[in-house]
């Protein structure tokens, strides 16, 4: 109830009395004391001063199904099946697997303006404060198995640059495997889960999260250089429907291609905006590590790491973190 009635009253960031809010929703100023109680538990600052009321300073971006809609062009409009736009749920992944199971098709997408369990690569946390960043997934099915789809994280991460770059925000590059960086500070990544046949027809989940404007008081949790959206952009940043509009621009056409035309059509971009490319880095997997020279990926997505002991290996991702060297 908070999101669909009161908080669009305070969206703006500008003071409104407590009669107001009860007379815009046809409630008693008590029943609006206690909507504004609710609200702490989304983590929003509520400041009330006396003979004003209430807001919330610097407003909040609310994500608005049918600004995203409007944004999308004809080619990613024609492929969406369904925009789900939630309020608080525990994982868009998850969601989005739920509704997989529950006989959802394609072209579903899962929104969420808060993630109470999001969740990252390596069964890292993703932390996902109210109204402040982007938390979305997309459902897409396949007929070929898990072969087929080699590479798909990485032609994600150049949908998701694409999709910034169209918004006029400066280039990004790309992290083997799941990574959106801007100056060795994480912006965004990128999450993929299956499920179904391995081998034949099987379901594929593509969550991606990416920070815009990241409060101080949420990034506390977060475990490593981190920036957003706000941080990077010179001059006002785009609104977070924008945002969600260009990304779907971009990822609804890559699904539904991807399994007749895989990773090699995107690998030249890929690697146009690889990070590491020849750096010395270290990666690191459950069993050892490897040092060695990042030269890119191969036409399948793997990473090609040049070693002083074994020349030229191809990794493929799996529970594997890559590291600069230092």
């Amino acid at each position: 109830m908070p999101k669909t009635t009161l908080l669009p009253l305070l969206a703006s960031g500008e003071y409104r009395s407590g009669q107001a809010l009860a007379d815009a929703l046809g409630v008693s100023r008590t029943a609006i004391w206690k909507q504004l109680n609710a609200l702490s538990g989304y983590g929003l600052r509520i400041e009330s001063v006396k003979g004003r009321g209430y807001r919330i300073p610097g407003g909040i971006d609310l994500l608005d199904e049918a600004l995203v809609q409007a944004a999308l062009t004809p080619a990613a409009a024609a492929l969406l099946t369904r925009l789900q736009v939630l309020e608080t749920i525990d994982s868009t992944n998850a969601e989005a697997m739920r509704q997989l199971e529950a006989g959802a098709g394609a072209g579903l997408v899962c929104t969420a303006e808060q993630q109470s369990a999001g969740r990252g690569r390596r069964g890292r946390t993703w932390v996902s404060p109210f109204a402040r960043n982007l938390y979305l997934s997309v459902a897409w099915r396949y007929h070929q198995g898990a072969a087929a789809l080699e590479g798909l994280s990485l032609a994600v991460g150049v949908a998701v640059a694409r999709a910034l770059a169209a918004n006029g925000l400066p280039a990004v590059q790309l992290k083997w495997p799941n990574d959106v960086i801007f100056r060795g500070a994480k912006l965004g990544g990128v999450l993929l889960e299956m499920t179904g046949d391995a081998a034949g027809v099987c379901q594929i989940v593509v969550g991606v999260g990416l920070n815009v404007a990241m409060p101080d008081s949420a990034a506390v949790a977060i475990d490593q250089a981190w920036t957003d959206i706000k941080s990077i952009s010179a001059g006002t940043p785009p609104g977070r429907n924008a945002l969600l509009a260009a990304l779907l621009n971009e990822l609804l056409p890559l699904l539904a291609t991807f399994e007749e035309h895989g990773f090699a059509p995107w690998r030249e971009e890929w690697l146009a905006l690889d990070a590491f490319a020849d750096a010395p880095v270290v990666l690191h997997t459950g069993a050892q590590d490897l040092a060695g020279i990042a030269r890119g990926v191969d036409e399948r997505g793997a990473l090609r790491l040049e070693t002083a002991s074994a020349g030229l290996q191809t990794i493929y991702g799996g529970e594997i973190s890559l590291r600069r060297a230092r």
